[in-house]
């Protein structure tokens, strides 16, 4: 199951309401091949797939491939904002490694 902070629900809603393209479409996260720690994370905002694992947080749908969800199970989703940067991040219990970033990990 992968859940969303109050703040990071607040910035998916305020993307979806800001951009006409992502009507009738979920928050999507994954996982994919690349980044400095040999995986990195992805967020994007999709149609359902038949085999997608869909998790809920208030009122946002989170949708997960297989393939992915193995690596993201416990996982929790923040956006930050700060003199670093802003953007999603991920606290992921089956992270062996990650970058200073919070964007790529190893497992």
């Amino acid at each position: 199951m992968v859940q969303l902070t109050e703040t990071a629900v607040n910035k998916v809603k305020d993307f979806a309401a800001k951009n006409p393209s992502y009507a009738g479409k979920n928050f999507r996260v994954y996982v994919q091949g690349g980044g400095c720690r040999g995986f990195s994370y992805g967020f994007t905002f999709d149609q359902k797939r038949k085999d997608d694992e869909i998790n809920k947080t208030g009122d946002v749908e989170i949708l997960v491939d297989p393939q992915s969800a193995k690596y993201l199970n416990g996982s929790r989703i923040d956006y930050v904002d700060d003199y670093r940067g802003s953007g999603f991040v991920i606290d992921n219990p089956n992270s062996t490694g990650s970058c200073g970033c919070g964007h790529s990990a190893s497992f």
